[in-house]
């Protein structure tokens, strides 16, 4: 009778192997790779299937237009060969260019660290949205979410109100900034040593102790800006944050922690892939999910808290662009890191130009225009299915 029994069909698995089925895709740590996460969690969180050489070249189309604009557009009306002409006249090998020292001087001096350094910062602040986001796995997750901005915020305010050192407000800035988050993620990881989930009671009492943080210390620096009222100003111009003063010592002061923070969300980035099916099935296939979430949290803080020190508090950028990538270029991290860091700098150095040229010659603070785009963005992900779909 068993003899005889047919042999049964093949499943649909073993007939159509997916992507995650597929020999060498396990990564170098021996895991397997996102693909395979996701259908053994039974999710659905489908990773992004288009190249991340395609969407990483056409991010970096736009920020080189971007970049051109931003040195050729300003109040001064150089013409493109002029600015051109001023570019090549620093160079070691130039030829021999007629170009004023004036323009020189408007290009070099002015333009060209405003457009560098707007690039760092909003690269950072896109990256470190992306990374909060997928760490927490909360698409409204932004660089300021456990406190940076009102660390940033209050450190400068002291500096302002006090009269010292305009030299120190960078400095203050950060400081305040990282002691924010180093309370934040204290106070959380406490709470949640109580918990017997590891992975989602932790994230969310970090989550909510960055919100009790950020209100304690939005508190601290309302009090301070009422008892110094003549010094308003100086603080509201700081905290819409601005690139109008932007200088070469302002990029190397900020560049090597910009750095490395960028490499250390890169390094992590398939491993945000795996979180992407959540950290108790992340915590089974080997994922440190606590170890990771703090790696994560500290490079995003660091950068974060390093664009905050020489911008100011420029918002929304952390949530436009990595969901933009989203949307547009796949929802896995392998492509969301690198692209949003590329998009990231692109879009601050077009807000930029937007904010110097509306009125001019007067500017507009810089994130005055990017929470003009930011609101009608989120309108949009609220509306749109697709959109709706893609960031659950």
């Amino acid at each position: 009778m068993t003899a005889n029994r047919a042999p049964r069909a093949p499943t649909a698995r073993a007939a159509s192997p997916g992507a995650g089925d597929k020999p060498g895709q396990e990564g170098a740590d021996g895991l397997p790779g996102p693909e395979d996460m996701a259908g053994q969690a039974g999710q659905g969180a489908v990773v992004g299937r288009i190249r991340p050489g395609r969407a990483i070249a056409a991010a970096t189309a736009v920020l080189v237009l971007a970049v051109i604009a931003g040195v050729a557009v300003g109040p001064a009306g150089l013409s493109l060969p002029t600015v051109a002409q001023a570019l090549l006249s620093r160079l070691p090998w130039h030829p021999a260019v007629p170009v004023s020292a004036v323009d020189v001087a408007i290009v070099w001096q002015v333009r060209l660290p405003r457009v560098v350094l707007g690039a760092l910062v909003g690269a950072m602040l896109a990256g470190s949205g992306a990374a909060y986001q997928g760490v927490f796995r909360n698409p409204l997750a932004d660089p300021y979410l456990l406190g940076v901005a009102a660390g940033g915020g209050l450190g400068a305010t002291m500096i302002i109100v006090t009269g010292a050192s305009s030299a120190l407000l960078p400095l203050a800035a950060f400081a305040g900034a990282v002691g924010a988050v180093a309370l934040t993620y204290f106070l959380g990881a406490s709470a949640s040593r109580d918990g017997g989930a590891p992975g989602a009671a932790s994230s969310a009492s970090i989550v909510l102790a960055g919100v009790a943080v950020a209100a304690l210390l939005t508190a601290l620096q309302t009090y301070l800006q009422q008892q110094h009222t003549p010094d308003l100003q100086a603080v509201y111009s700081w905290i819409l944050g601005g690139l109008a003063v932007a200088t070469w010592s302002d990029i190397g002061l900020v560049l090597p922690y910009l750095v490395v923070a960028a490499g250390v969300l890169l390094a992590h980035r398939r491993l945000l892939d795996v979180l992407r099916v959540g950290e108790v099935e992340a915590a089974s296939l080997g994922v440190d999910v606590a170890r990771l979430r703090l790696t994560v949290v500290a490079a995003a803080t660091l950068g974060a808290a390093s664009a905050v020190a020489v911008s100011g508090l420029i918002g929304f950028v952390g949530i436009i662009v990595p969901h933009t990538v989203r949307l547009t270029a796949g929802a896995s991290y392998r492509i969301v890191l690198p692209v949003s860091m590329i998009g990231g700098a692109a879009f601050l150095i077009l807000a930029d130009i937007a904010a110097r040229t509306v009125q001019s010659p007067a500017e507009v603070p810089i994130g005055v225009i990017t929470a003009v785009v930011g609101a009608p963005f989120f309108l949009f992900v609220l509306r749109s299915r697709r959109a709706s779909r893609d960031l659950a």
